[in-house]
C-alpha cells in the first residue's frame, strides 16, 4: 500500500516539475502574448473612435454608424487573438476553436431567428433614408417621432409622450407612413350649416377666416372650400388648407384654431351650425289620451 503512494506521489511529482519547466520556458512567449493583447485593446478603442470621427462627416444615422464601429473594433480584437494564439504556438486549438465556432453559431442562428431578422433589418432601416431620427411617422398602427433605431427596435416618442418600442422586423415589412418627407402638411376640417343659411356667404366667411389666421394661407384661393352633402339636418362642407409643418400634433392645434375661429365667426354673423334633430308628424284627427287620476 505504501509502495502505491510513493508511486502516485512521485508521478505527480513529475508531472508538476515538467508543467512547470513548461511554464518557465514559455514564460517569454506568455508575457509577448499578454503585452499584444493589451496592444489590441487598445487599438480596437482607437480604432472605434477614428470610426465615429471619419463616419460623423457621413450621413449615415447614428446607429449604422454604431454598428459600423462595433464590427470594426471586434475585428480588431479577433485579429489580435488569432495572433496571441499564434504567438502561444496554439495553432491545433485554434483549428480546434473555428471547428467549434462553426457548430455552435449554426445552432445560435437556428435559435435566434428572431432576433437576428431584427438586427438584419436594424441594419437596414439604419441605412435607407426614407425614415430617420425626428421623422414624424405611422407603423403598426402607431404615429410618433422616430428618436432611436437600434438593432433591435424603431423607438418613437407619441404625442402623448409615451415611448412605442416597434421590432424593426414589423417595421421593415409593413408599410411605413412618413409625414416628414414634405414640409408641410394638409389639415382637413368638416362642418355644417342650416339649410336657411347663404351657401355663397357661408363659403366666403369661412375662406376669409381661414386665410386670417394663418401665415401660410396668404389668400383665399389656398384654402379649398367644397360643399359635401344635404345631410339629415345641415348641408355639410369640407375646408382644406396647408401648414408648414409635418408633426402630427401640428396638424390638430390647427384644427383646434380653425375650429374655434369658424365657430366664433358663425356666431357673428348669425350662421347656425344645427345638430340632429328628429319631427313628428302627427295626423289631423289623432288624440292625445289624457292620464286620468284616479
Amino acid at each position: 500500500m505504501d509502495l502505491h503512494i510513493d508511486e502516485a506521489w512521485k508521478e505527480m511529482t513529475n508531472r508538476l516539475t515538467s508543467w512547470i519547466d513548461s511554464l518557465i520556458v514559455s514564460l517569454p512567449n506568455i508575457i509577448l502574448a499578454l503585452l499584444v493583447f493589451i496592444i489590441v485593446i487598445l487599438l480596437s478603442k482607437y480604432f472605434t473612435k477614428l470610426t465615429w470621427k471619419i463616419l460623423s462627416k457621413s450621413s449615415l444615422q447614428k446607429s449604422m454608424k454604431n454598428l459600423i464601429a462595433k464590427l470594426i473594433s471586434v475585428m480588431v480584437i479577433l485579429a489580435g487573438l488569432f495572433l496571441v494564439l499564434g504567438i502561444l504556438d496554439l495553432s491545433k486549438t485554434l483549428n480546434t476553436i473555428l471547428a467549434g465556432a462553426g457548430v455552435a453559431g449554426l445552432a445560435v442562428g437556428l435559435a435566434l431567428q428572431g432576433a437576428l431578422a431584427n438586427t438584419y433589418s436594424g441594419i437596414v432601416l439604419s441605412y435607407i433614408k426614407h425614415i430617420k431620427f425626428g421623422d414624424w411617422i405611422e407603423s403598426n398602427d402607431y404615429e410618433g417621432e422616430v428618436v432611436d433605431i437600434d438593432l433591435r427596435a424603431v423607438t418613437i416618442k407619441q404625442s402623448d409622450n409615451n415611448l412605442v418600442y416597434i421590432p424593426n422586423k414589423l417595421v421593415l415589412e409593413n408599410p411605413i407612413r412618413n409625414f416628414s418627407t414634405t414640409a408641410q402638411s394638409r389639415v382637413i376640417l368638416k362642418c355644417g350649416v342650416a339649410y336657411s343659411s347663404d351657401l355663397e356667404f357661408v363659403r366666403d366667411l369661412v375662406c376669409k377666416t381661414i386665410s386670417s389666421h394663418f401665415d401660410k394661407v396668404e389668400n383665399t384661393k389656398e384654402v379649398i372650400f367644397l360643399y359635401t352633402e344635404f345631410g339629415d339636418s345641415s348641408i355639410n362642407f369640407e375646408i382644406r388648407f396647408w401648414i408648414n409643418s409635418t408633426s402630427s400634433l401640428e396638424v390638430l392645434k390647427a384644427k383646434t384654431v380653425a375650429m374655434i375661429a369658424i365657430k366664433k365667426a358663425f356666431d357673428d354673423n348669425n350662421i347656425n351650425i344645427p345638430f340632429p334633430i328628429r319631427t313628428l308628424d302627427f295626423p289631423e284627427n289623432f288624440k292625445f289620451n289624457k292620464p286620468t287620476n284616479n
